[in-house]
């Protein structure tokens, strides 16, 4: 299966556990394959980078940036071309929905309502972690 996960999904999956890390520990198994962009893991590493998660980080024992290159080694990176138009209501996740495309993505996964509204996108279903492993779990 292939999976696009956003930021916020991937940065849950890194740093803490519940079904985000379960997808991040199916991807190093390998039993789901993740995809990602230049964009999205420009966005991970600023977002990981904030003060507000540097006790995570500590916890861990990992720095922000291995974080990110761990997280780099293990997903695909394709290179999407930008959407015709704006198809979410903040522009940035439609960087997620044209890495999906050009991932030819089974699985959008996130916790961004924006996403989460529209459902589906051309075909590839948008889902909060935890449906996405129900939903991986009933197709076994």
């Amino acid at each position: 299966m292939r999976i696009v996960a956003d930021t916020n999904t991937v940065l849950s999956g890194l740093l803490w556990g519940g079904p985000p890390r379960q997808l991040i520990d199916m991807a190093r198994a390998p039993s789901v394959s993740l995809y990602t962009s230049l964009v999205l893991l420009a966005e991970l590493a600023e977002v990981i980078a904030r003060d507000k998660f540097a006790h995570r980080l500590h916890l861990a024992g990992v720095s922000a940036a291995e974080h990110v290159q761990d997280y780099g080694r293990l997903a695909y990176v394709v290179e999407p071309q930008p959407l015709s138009g704006p198809v979410s209501r903040d522009p940035d996740d439609d960087h997620v929905l044209a890495c999906a495309l050009a991932a030819r993505a089974d699985l959008i996964v996130t916790r961004d309502l924006d996403l989460l509204d529209l459902k589906v996108y051309q075909n590839i279903p948008i889902l909060a972690a935890a449906d996405a492993l129900r939903r991986m779990e009933s197709q076994r």
